[in-house]
């Protein structure tokens, strides 16, 4: 991860019981961004959707949703003989930081989808399955920003690159977590505010060493593009 500077609900079927009790018709409506945007897959809408509900209400998101997914993390490595090394633990330092940065996240802005920008994440995601890259640099050697500059010129961005996982719900919680990364800076993509990151392009594509591989692109557009 990098940050540069520069000058209907259909989706209620993906959602468990539980966690939608918890949550109400309208912040799932208010998440529900990318409900219409016809480029984006199922999964690729979720993702926008997990995000958004992140931006909504941290400390409830950290409650519900994460729990499933910390929860079904651990049941699927208890087959390995190193489980106690894999599985996330309540003292994982990353777990219990995450709900400092999360109890403060109320009500935010959130995030809606962009063709152009997805688009651009795809075609990344697609060069890293191509060439079986993992990186933020294309396979021509350019930077995620200059990618992204020639169609969003001035603009603050970032990327996330997040490998291993097909499902919304996994990508959005494993890039929350971000265990082994010292610099948060997957999870604070995810929380910001400084940089008023509130355009997102996603692409989930397969990958041949790691099954898979999504990119989520964030852009920083002006209040207006963002809500026509």
């Amino acid at each position: 991860m990098r940050k540069i500077l520069l000058p209907t609900l259909i989706f209620l079927i993906f959602v468990t019981d539980a966690n939608a009790q918890k949550w109400t018709d309208a912040e799932f409506r208010r998440a529900n961004t990318a409900a219409n945007a016809s480029y984006l897959t199922n999964e690729e809408k979720n993702v926008v959707m997990y995000m958004n509900l992140i931006r909504i209400d941290g400390e409830k998101f950290y409650y519900t949703f994460l729990e499933d997914y910390i929860n079904n993390y651990n049941a699927k490595v208890k087959q390995y003989r190193n489980y106690n090394e894999l599985r996330i633990t309540r003292n994982n330092s990353y777990y219990t930081s995450l709900l400092k940065h999360l109890r403060g996240i109320k009500n935010l802005p959130v995030f809606y989808p962009d063709d152009k920008l997805t688009a651009l994440s795809r075609s990344h995601a697609q060069d890293l399955n191509r060439n079986n890259l993992d990186t933020h640099e294309s396979s021509n050697g350019d930077k995620f920003s200059t990618r992204l500059s020639k169609y969003f010129p001035n603009r603050a961005m970032s990327e996330n690159i997040d490998f291993g996982y097909s499902n919304s719900l996994d990508i959005v919680c494993h890039l929350l977590l971000d265990c082994g990364v010292p610099s948060l800076g997957h999870r604070f993509n995810l929380l910001d505010q400084k940089y008023k990151l509130n355009t997102v392009g996603v692409s989930i594509q397969p990958h041949p060493s790691y099954s898979w591989c999504a990119v989520i692109d964030f852009v920083a557009q002006p209040a207006y593009y963002t809500n026509h």
